[in-house]
């Protein structure tokens, strides 16, 4: 066989290239596949999602730093969403939507605009949606009583007690970033892009099958789920929390397994009034 009838496949590469290591090739392959990415994105108006990497200064500016597989793209505070450093911080290790808005082949960068991607998405997601609609939200971020969520370019802010049914003493202990929650659209605002969903309001209200079950005078074993300082809470089953006096002599604690006795039962408000007789 003669050179120039032999074929270059990457098999017989092996073979006959001293050093060959194909690992090497595919690195390559995959670079100029980052770049045609990147290019499509940029020539088709098209959004883009990666992680935020870093935080860069360019130009004097810090800058969110985000890779699409070999390449790293530069997204400046203004372009980002977040109005100051600390909120750009939060926003490092989470994946965001861009689009791209210029590029340097030669250096191997590009840039681009989180905030041109949300408005472009916001407009599709107002177009897609109804009120009453069960949606997916995906959080961002979780403080003890607020979870801050995307829809589709929209954030939503669900209040702890949008969550689920019952006591929640800290958020941050039932929900985390980049969850995925099942919520329902309660009222829509076109003009302001606004929009207010609950989780709660696509699950089973347990009141309805339990509240006859705990009737005053009886007593029943419940799990401290929450103390403040106007009382205690208990769970009795799941979804389901009494509110309780203090003890007198006596502290308790999350967790803490008591015997509760029902004062009064408000099926119409869904509470549920006890009195702790016990700390198991």
């Amino acid at each position: 066989m003669k050179w120039r009838d032999f074929k270059m496949t990457e098999n017989n590469m092996q073979v006959l290239i001293e050093g060959f290591d194909p690992s090497k090739v595919q690195e390559v392959n995959n670079f100029d596949k980052d770049w045609k990415e990147v290019y499509s994105a940029y020539q088709n108006n098209s959004i883009l999602q990666a992680p935020i990497i870093g935080i860069e200064k360019l130009l004097d500016k810090p800058c969110a730093v985000v890779g699409v597989g070999n390449i790293r793209g530069f997204i400046p505070l203004e372009f980002t969403g977040a109005d100051n450093l600390r909120q750009l911080r939060a926003m490092t290790g989470q994946s965001v939507a861009f689009k791209v808005l210029n590029y340097d082949r030669e250096a191997e960068v590009f840039t681009g605009s989180r905030t041109a991607a949300l408005d472009h998405m916001a407009s599709i997601t107002l177009k897609k949606i109804d009120v009453d609609d069960e949606i997916i939200a995906v959080v961002r971020s979780v403080s003890p009583s607020l979870v801050r969520a995307d829809i589709g370019g929209i954030e939503v802010k669900i209040p702890l007690e949008e969550i689920k049914y019952g006591w929640i003493d800290d958020l941050t202990e039932e929900v985390k970033q980049g969850d995925h929650l099942k919520v329902k659209v309660l009222e829509i605002d076109q003009d302001e892009k606004k929009v207010i969903v609950s989780a709660k309001a696509t699950q089973e209200n347990p009141w309805l099958r339990s509240i006859g079950r705990y009737s005053s005078g009886n007593e029943y074993v419940g799990t401290v789920s929450g103390v403040r300082e106007y009382g205690v809470f208990v769970n009795l089953e799941a979804g389901v929390d009494s509110l309780a006096r203090h003890l007198k002599f006596q502290n308790v604690k999350r967790g803490d397994r008591v015997l509760v006795r029902v004062l009064e039962t408000d099926a119409k408000k869904e509470q549920i009034r006890t009195r702790i007789t016990r700390v198991l």
